[in-house]
C-alpha cells in the first residue's frame, strides 16, 4: 500500500494476515527459546513494555519490563541467554483474533491482537503464566513488518514473579 493512501477493506484484511504470519513466526522464535533472534522483530526505535490491565487502562506507564530501543531488546535478550540462572522450562504461545485498526499517512499499522502464554517447567505441570493483549504499532522496514511498539498488556491479577521471557 502507498504511503499515504488509505487502507481500503481488501488493504486491511491482507495487513491483519500479514501480522498474524508475524505473530505466528514471533511465538515461534521465542517458543524455540531463541531470545537472540528476538530483537529482530523491532524497529531500531522500538519500545517493549509489559503491562498490567489496570495501569494500562489509567494510562499509567508503570511495567514489568520496559525497553526502549534496540540497545535495551538486545540486553534483555543477552541477560537472558547468557546471565540469568533459572530452571529449564517450555514456552507456548497462543496469539490469535487479530485486529486491524488503522493505517496511518506514515504507513504506521496500529493493531492488536490476544495472547496466552504457557509454560512448562521441566518437572512440574503446565500451567498459565499469563493472558492478555498486544498493542501493536507496525511499520514496513526491511521489505518486511517490523514492531514500533509492542505493549503486552496482561489481565491476569496475579503473575508468576519470574517472569523471565519475553511474552
Amino acid at each position: 500500500m502507498p504511503e499515504g493512501a488509505r487502507a481500503g477493506a481488501a488493504d486491511l484484511r491482507t495487513l491483519r494476515w500479514e501480522i498474524e504470519e508475524f505473530n505466528t513466526e514471533y511465538a515461534a522464535v521465542l517458543d524455540a527459546g531463541r531470545v537472540a533472534d528476538w530483537p529482530d522483530f523491532f524497529t531500531e526505535d522500538a519500545i517493549y513494555r509489559i503491562t498490567g490491565r489496570e495501569n494500562w487502562d489509567a494510562k499509567l506507564p508503570v511495567g514489568l519490563i520496559y525497553c526502549e530501543g534496540m540497545g535495551m531488546l538486545r540486553d534483555r535478550a543477552l541477560a537472558i541467554s547468557k546471565t540469568t540462572m533459572f530452571a529449564p522450562r517450555y514456552l507456548l504461545h497462543q496469539i490469535g483474533n487479530t485486529r486491524v485498526h488503522s493505517v496511518d499517512a506514515a504507513g504506521i499499522v496500529a493493531a492488536e491482537a490476544n495472547y496466552a502464554l504457557f509454560e512448562t517447567l521441566v518437572d512440574e505441570r503446565t500451567t498459565l503464566q499469563q493472558v492478555g493483549r498486544y498493542h501493536d504499532r507496525f511499520v514496513r522496514a526491511g521489505g518486511r513488518l517490523r514492531l514500533k511498539e509492542r505493549h503486552c498488556v496482561y489481565d491476569s491479577v496475579i503473575i508468576d514473579t519470574a517472569l523471565i521471557y519475553p511474552v
